[in-house]
């Protein structure tokens, strides 16, 4: 390899590889080590020119600390499955339905203040003399109305760490403890993580780099009664409670704290729910205190000459990166898990941080390293997605995670990652400090949550597929890679400050009927509505995905028809004919050569009287155009990622700013290839994002063109 193409990687090792490591580590250019959950740091490997990563676990892997103070263990607000009354009396098995290896019930708090049992058929709550806890049996037992169905919200102390649990369950662990959690934000703990921070820091004088693992509250992940993921919310705050934390918030919020600000219904404010006053309160209030108490861990690791890292992915909850107490924290630097383009600018993007990292995939588990295993093929898939964001806005390292050896076992997997390092060092030289080149005009991406959801819209659990959201997701994992600034925008912003959409050329608002994505009553709200519409006849472009806009009153369902030229039919207007069904080729789709892939689309949308249908589906409406005043907007019914629906996209965005005219400025005419420019550097790449060779017409930034050939997945660069 070049001597000078070195550095930039995080690799794994372990006690028992330390040739191997050193051996590696000349290969890919490694200058980082790590240790990782489950293995140790050799420290024959010290001192061989690598920095040291080591994890740091504030809320784990001291279980001795957590039997001898099982009142300040973590705790999580669970929901009972609804279960209807038959008679005057109801038994409830509180943890039937849970694994009950993770959480014990805790009696220790005063159960009448914290616990909350509601019947569900009217959403009253219970009076607390009309049910009881019985801790023998694990059950409450309820005073009823016959046929009316209950809950009951409880605090359970996490006795086995989720994340342990996913990874002893992946690695086939035997006879392992099950790691317990405890609570930092309470005083004793809180006392006793510092003073052993400060010593660790003290008795590791060649540890370079702390790994925060995180600070200091697991997302929302519990187990069912089979071992199997439950409920799972990669933002769920449901973790992050206790009594004395509840107890802080209500002395600065001034009311009562109730289960249900989190519980919610059943749908325990996961992040597709439009957040009450008092959950965001609530939010607002853990983020700024996770924010203190991070600070006062990280001046410890600074005072020791070290730096603080932080990762993106466990017990990040409170740290929102996107949020506004985040930068007060003085980290160092944040790695997170790179599944796909968008997860990678989830992190590439953080601002407030000297440096960032991407941990690619696959990790070294053997889930995925075992005979017959593809973890080459993970990998391509993996990188050359990732690929396109890092092209916009890099990570500054790379590095994997898991156990050295298994990789080591397969010889193609290393000579690809090998590949992989090299190609990222050359284009993270070449792209330099300055940001590529973007079209004159920004997109916001409008929904319930904005700035402080950047890049993580549309996710259950991280980059995991779903299919109530893939056909949103592939908006973000577009837009991930494309020429635009992208800014995340709430209707709160909008209503507080219309001079947000100053620098807007389009606005995207997409998502499922009364989610947190697409807005729900926000739409009822007429200032925001005119402002959008106003925003809109004034040259302004509007993109609609799925139900945007959706609220049933008034005549409409989605309160943006007069602008999108769609509206969806709920049955209320069966008896009006619809007579606008003839598709007319546009713009948009130019280069579509086979039938545009709508993901689950969204059935029974028509469109209004001037709209140009581009696509109808058997009488279900997927794609329109439409001019409103002097601005324009495109409707289509889902968007799943491909390099087809990514160039729709684009066109799409083009022409809804009005500016088709300008697209072909450091463009490429083949959808399987994008084109860069760095002005800072003077220089721009050409990608083939696809496993075959590609041949393109190239637009340039003057608006010359010039022919190319590329070899599968191949990058070339360019002087300009």
């Amino acid at each position: 390899m070049d001597m000078n193409n070195k550095g930039r990687v995080t690799l794994p090792t372990d006690v028992d590889i330390i040739n191997e490591t050193l051996e590696t580590m000349e290969r890919l250019g490694v200058d980082a080590l790590r240790d990782c959950d489950g293995t140790e740091f050799p420290k024959e490997l010290l001192g061989k020119g690598a920095k040291v990563y080591a994890t740091y676990y504030t809320t784990r892997k001291d279980n001795e600390w957590a039997k001898n103070n099982p009142d300040e263990i973590q705790q999580m607000y669970l929901v009972t499955e609804p279960e209807t009354a038959i008679g005057d009396t109801l038994d409830i098995e509180l943890l039937r339905d849970f694994y009950k290896p993770q959480f014990k019930v805790n009696t220790m708090h005063d159960i009448k203040r914290w616990w909350e049992v509601i019947d569900r058929t009217t959403g009253e709550v219970v009076p607390v003399s009309h049910w009881d806890y019985d801790e023998e049996t694990g059950k409450v037992t309820i005073k009823t109305d016959k046929y009316h169905e209950y809950t009951v919200s409880f605090l359970a102390f996490i006795m086995w760490d989720p994340v342990h649990m996913y990874n002893y369950i992946t690695n086939d662990w035997k006879d392992v403890p099950h790691q317990m959690t405890f609570d930092v934000r309470q005083p004793k703990t809180q006392k006793y993580v510092k003073d052993k921070l400060a010593k660790w820091c003290e008795d590791n004088p060649n540890v370079d780099v702390v790994r925060f693992t995180t600070f200091f509250h697991q997302f929302t992940l519990n187990f069912n009664d089979e071992g199997k993921e439950k409920f799972v919310d990669w933002f769920g705050y449901s973790a992050s409670i206790s009594p004395y934390i509840l107890d802080e918030f209500e002395k600065e919020a001034g009311y009562k704290f109730r289960a249900e600000y989190i519980i919610d219904q059943g749908y325990q404010n996961n992040t597709f729910r439009i957040q009450s006053k008092e959950f965001k309160d609530f939010m607002d209030f853990q983020q700024r205190e996770v924010a203190k108490l991070a600070k006062e861990l990280v001046d410890i690791v600074h005072s020791h000459g070290k730096e603080a890292m932080m990762f993106l992915g466990d017990h990040w909850i409170g740290t929102e990166p996107f949020g506004k107490y985040f930068p007060e924290i003085g980290l160092d630097s944040v790695v997170g898990s790179v599944g796909n383009g968008t997860t990678l600018r989830l992190i590439s993007d953080i601002p407030g941080v000297r440096y960032t990292e991407g941990r690619f995939l696959p990790y070294f588990f053997p889930d995925t390293f075992h005979e017959g295993g593809e973890p080459k093929k993970e990998a391509v898939e993996n990188w050359v997605t990732a690929r396109r964001a890092i092209l916009r806005s890099p990570v500054d390292r790379i590095g994997y995670g898991g156990y050295l050896k298994l990789a080591l076992e397969f010889p193609d997997f290393m000579d690809y990652i090998e590949s992989v390092c090299n190609e990222f060092r050359t284009l993270y030289d070449n792209i330099g400090e300055g940001k590529p080149y973007v079209a004159p005009f920004k997109v916001a991406v409008l929904n319930c949550w904005g700035k402080i959801r950047s890049w993580g819209t549309y996710m259950v659990a991280h980059a995991l597929w779903n299919k109530k959201c893939y056909s949103y997701g592939g908006i973000l994992e577009a837009l991930a890679g494309m020429q635009f600034d992208v800014k995340f925008i709430s209707f709160e912003d909008i209503k507080n400050d219309k001079s947000i959409l100053d620098d807007v050329g389009v606005i995207i608002n997409a998502g499922s009927a009364y989610t947190a994505n697409s807005g729900g009553e926000n739409w009822a709200d007429a200032e925001i509505v005119t402002t959008i519409k106003e925003f809109v006849a004034n040259g302004g472009g509007f993109i609609g995905v799925g139900e945007p806009s959706a609220y049933e009153q008034n005549g409409r369902f989605f309160q943006m028809a007069s602008v999108l030229g769609v509206d969806r039919e709920l049955g209320f207007s069966l008896s009006t004919d619809k007579y606008n069904w003839e598709e007319k080729p546009h713009f948009i789709t130019e280069q579509c050569k086979d039938d545009i892939d709508f993901g689950e689309g969204i059935k029974d949308v028509y469109a209004l009287k001037n709209a140009q249908v581009i696509v109808n589906n058997g009488g279900d409406i997927e794609m329109t155009a439409n001019e409103f005043g002097n601005g324009r907007s495109v409707y289509l019914s889902g968007l799943p990622y491909s390099f087809e629906n990514t160039r729709i996209l684009y066109r799409s965005i083009f022409w809804a700013a009005g500016k088709e005219n300008e697209m072909k400025k450091w463009y490429s005419d083949n959808i399987n290839v994008d084109v860069h420019a760095y002005m800072n550097t003077k220089k721009y790449c050409v990608v083939n994002n696809t496993y075959t060779k590609q041949s393109t017409t190239i637009y340039k930034g003057d608006g010359t063109a010039f022919e190319l050939d590329l070899q599968e997945n191949e990058i070339l660069w360019f002087d300009m």
